[in-house]
């Protein structure tokens, strides 16, 4: 399976509310660039389900899958009606997410 494929399986888990999906496709010493947001495997996971992501609706808008990396760029619309543009960039290893980076911008 290519890494876009390992991907997108496990975003539209997630997207649907499976937050547990995370914890068997990042590895444990994932490194999170996002400041503010923990690296390390289960601290992110906690961090991301207890965040409005994890609630919001997320509308695939592109996906870029190039060797080792995955580019996502959606929309995010939390329950109250908030919007916010999403671009996203994994890094993979051995089939597991090992880094990530975003860049996010509140839609007015």
């Amino acid at each position: 399976m290519t890494t876009k494929q390992l991907f997108l399986d496990a975003f539209a888990r997630f997207a649907a509310g499976d937050v547990d999906v995370l914890r068997t496709v990042v590895r444990e010493d994932f490194v999170e660039h996002s400041p503010g947001n923990p690296s390390g495997r289960d601290a992110w996971v906690d961090f991301i389900a207890a965040s409005p992501v994890a609630k919001a609706r997320l509308d695939v808008t592109h996906v870029i899958a190039e060797d080792d990396l995955v580019v996502l760029h959606y929309r995010m619309v939390t329950p109250d009606g908030a919007e916010t543009d999403v671009v996203d960039i994994w890094r993979y290893e051995d089939g597991l997410i090992v880094e990530h980076w975003d860049v996010v911008q509140p839609l007015s």
